[in-house]
């Protein structure tokens, strides 16, 4: 495993590695959620990623960093979804078999979305015990490469080079602030955010419902995801030494939110600005609903993690 921390210059390389095969999402913003929070927000829209999320970004790097001999085994992991779909495709591109363990439970969406990319998918029971011992027996019996979903420094710098364009584009930001389960994300996007612009603030959206990365920042020691229950399905998972240590060290702070106003935030993003996000997504948004103040008048960067959703299933 490459637990190895991260710097900059990583997130700088890793852009300059990946840039042939990611997409530069766009930036957007609304009239009207700027009315309706007081605040000025930038939305990163990784919705509009290959495979509809940031991870495609992270899995590249990952994958383009491997020995050659050992890549010829292709590539295994264990994920719900977009963690999946990214390893998946980018093993695809470079012509390697891929072997992903999913949970029964994962979205309808992202099982077809992986299985589309040509991997071999193992399903499990949605535990994480489960997940971690099928794994271990497929990468004993295939000799695949493990690449962990966000356990990895490889993983972390390719996810901070969305921050870094965000602040490429936008400058001027005051706040940037991205979802947080495994921390693969947060923590590559708060190396970018404190090299760029060291005065920046860097906020973690959780929801309240599954927020051992709230209990692990605010105590001297990391705590396990017990038995969440969240909509947000993407934000299921418990940081690992490595993205506590860096999110310890760079995010100013982690702010939970209730079920409800993620609900209200992604129908809002929905409605107002016309793009499908995922309820991952709409976390960061519901954190500024559900705390203006912190807000008003400032410039908020939100990194909008993806957007695949199933649309049989939708909590509105």
């Amino acid at each position: 495993m490459n637990s190895r921390i991260p710097d900059f210059n990583d997130v700088c390389a890793a852009h300059e590695r990946i840039k042939p095969f990611i997409n530069r999402t766009p930036v957007m913003t609304s009239r009207s959620l700027n009315e309706i929070t007081g605040a000025s927000l930038f939305f990163k829209c990784e919705n509009f990623q290959r495979v509809g999320a940031f991870k495609y970004r992270g899995a590249t790097n990952a994958v383009l960093l491997l020995d050659p001999e050992k890549a010829i085994k292709g590539v295994a992991t264990h994920s719900s979804g977009n963690h999946a779909a990214a390893l998946a495709l980018a093993a695809k591109i470079n012509g390697l078999p891929a072997y992903i363990v999913m949970p029964e439970n994962a979205p309808e969406i992202k099982k077809i979305a992986v299985k589309g990319y040509g991997a071999q998918i193992t399903f499990c029971k949605p535990t994480l015990q489960a997940r971690e011992e099928i794994l271990q027996m497929v990468v004993e019996k295939t000799g695949a490469a493990f690449i962990h979903p966000f356990d990895n420094s490889n993983i972390v710098a390719g996810q901070g080079t969305a921050a870094r364009e965000l602040i490429m584009d936008f400058p001027d930001l005051d706040i940037v602030m991205a979802p947080v389960g495994g921390g693969g994300l947060l923590s590559g996007t708060s190396i970018s955010a404190k090299s760029m612009k060291p005065g920046i603030k860097v906020i973690a959206a959780e929801p309240e419902m599954a927020n051992d990365a709230f209990k692990s920042y605010y105590s001297d020691k990391l705590v396990p995801s017990l038995n969440p229950k969240t909509i947000a399905d993407g934000l299921l998972t418990s940081l690992s030494d490595l993205t506590l240590s860096i999110i310890r060290k760079n995010v100013d702070e982690i702010i939970t939110v209730r079920e409800e106003t993620i609900i209200r935030a992604m129908r809002l993003v929905w409605e107002r600005m016309k793009i499908i996000i995922e309820p991952s997504s709409a976390v960061t948004l519901a954190v500024v609903l559900e705390n203006p103040e912190k807000f008003k008048n400032k410039k908020t960067g939100l990194i909008i993690s993806g957007g695949n959703v199933d649309l049989n299933k939708l909590p509105f």
